[in-house]
């Protein structure tokens, strides 16, 4: 069971909160590995927002791991010069969680109370774009690095505004579950999954699910499971209840792409995963399903 902590400053925006929660809550049901229980922390038991509900929230602290998280929605204000602070003992819950090798994250504003707890030192990091000159001044020995959903620094963890909190949950659904487990929780919560903007290109699994046609989605769930392997269009057809006709047709208008091109574009991005990984070609294209490395280095010439 994989613990995710909030913690609630007052004037918290909802959806900084609520964008991320989802995201966890959504793995918890529908992965088989998404074990998460969601937590909510603060100073006092109930907790102001910036769009005029209170929350409710605990005061004691959970007994956390190193893969656990906690995380820091945002809140409004102008700047944040008179906006909250954490209180001493969540800078110290904060150093220590991550001292023991856990992650901490923010959404927004909430970079500044990272950088409140001295976690920000040394590391990347964002946060709304009108609030990362701010951020520069009161913590000059933080890099941030500006127009992109989120950054990551050793388990240091930050977000852009508001609805990139949804992308940040996503990335670490992925990193513990893999892409096409993002994926699927992004197609649950009928959102656009992206990836970090500093990143070349978005993985093919979540870059070509931008879209709402319930068959393609079937089809693409099954080659994502197995596209190592050898993948008949008339399989692929019955899947989704379509004719092979119908489906390469409607594939095409959702994604842009056949249901081979697909397949390749997942293999091709797994070799050269493995190949950054130490691997040659030729067993890379091997464990990607390739009968020899020549199919693979087209594919690399072609990018």
């Amino acid at each position: 069971m994989t613990e995710v902590v909030f913690v609630l400053l007052p004037r918290l925006h909802l959806l900084d909160l609520a964008g991320a929660a989802q995201v966890f809550s959504t793995a918890a049901d529908v992965l088989p590995e998404g074990a998460y229980r969601l937590r909510y922390v603060a100073e006092a038991l109930e907790v102001p927002t910036a769009q005029g509900v209170a929350l409710r929230a605990e005061t004691d602290w959970p007994r956390l791991g190193p893969g656990d998280l906690v995380m820091v929605p945002g809140w409004r204000s102008p700047g944040t010069a008179g906006g909250p602070r954490l209180s001493r003992a969540q800078e110290r819950r904060l150093r220590e969680h991550h001292e023991d090798g856990g992650t901490v994250a923010s959404v927004c504003s909430g970079a500044f109370a990272l950088g409140q707890a001295g976690l920000l030192d040394g590391r990347r990091c964002t946060t709304h774009h009108a609030l990362q000159d701010e951020l520069a001044r009161r913590f000059p020995r933080a890099s941030v690095v500006r127009d992109v959903l989120y950054t990551e620094d050793e388990r240091v963890v930050t977000s852009a505004g508001i609805a990139s909190g949804i992308d940040l949950a996503l990335h670490l659904v992925a990193v513990r579950h893999g892409p096409a487990a993002a994926a699927r929780v992004a197609r649950e919560m009928v959102v656009f999954a992206r990836r970090n903007g500093q990143e070349p290109q978005a993985s093919a699994m979540l870059r070509h699910r931008s879209h709402l046609s319930d068959a393609v989605h079937r089809v693409q769930d099954r080659i994502d499971a197995e596209f190592a392997e050898p993948l008949r269009l008339a399989d692929l057809a019955a899947r989704s209840g379509l004719s092979q006709r119908t489906l390469t047709r409607q594939f095409g208008e959702a994604t842009g792409l056949t249901p081979l091109r697909y397949q390749s574009l997942l293999r091709l991005e797994r070799a050269e995963h493995l190949i950054g990984q130490g691997a040659t070609v030729e067993s890379a294209a091997r464990a990607v399903g390739f009968a020899d490395a020549r199919m693979l280095r087209r594919l690399r010439a072609g990018r």
